[in-house]
């Protein structure tokens, strides 16, 4: 038979797994500053919500048409665009990030590079 103590050490055992594996799941974070990257100026970090437009208005006005350097997960793309809610013509009035440390003057676009330095107003993320 199965004594109690040792269901009780099993039972334990896979919630201490859980919790492990759970920390593992931890959101991430996208840090987008309107100053430098390092040392860090006017930077904040901001949970990503897979494929969900994030307007800089409100709580992060204060970054809006105002990103010089951001930081995108690794795993990651990012498309930071011109306009409120995500809208634009790729290449034009976007880009799309992968996984880095990204300058906004200096970021890859259709057939150069880019400036988009103070240009963002919005962007989304999502898993590759």
């Amino acid at each position: 038979m199965f004594s109690t103590k040792a269901f009780f050490a099993a039972f334990v055992a896979f919630i201490g797994t859980e919790v492990v594996s759970g920390a593992a799941l931890a959101p991430a974070t996208i840090t987008a500053c309107s100053g430098t990257l390092n040392p860090p100026n006017g930077c904040v970090t901001i949970p990503v919500v897979s494929d969900e437009c994030m307007n800089l208005t409100g709580g992060l006005s204060f970054l809006n048409k105002e990103i010089s350097n951001v930081v995108v997960p690794d795993g990651f793309v990012c498309s930071f665009f011109e306009d409120f809610g995500c809208l634009g013509e790729q290449n034009i009035d976007e880009v799309v990030l992968t996984g880095g440390n990204w300058d906004m003057s200096d970021v890859p676009g259709i057939a150069s590079t880019v400036n988009f330095n103070d240009l963002t107003s919005s962007f989304t993320c999502s898993p590759i």
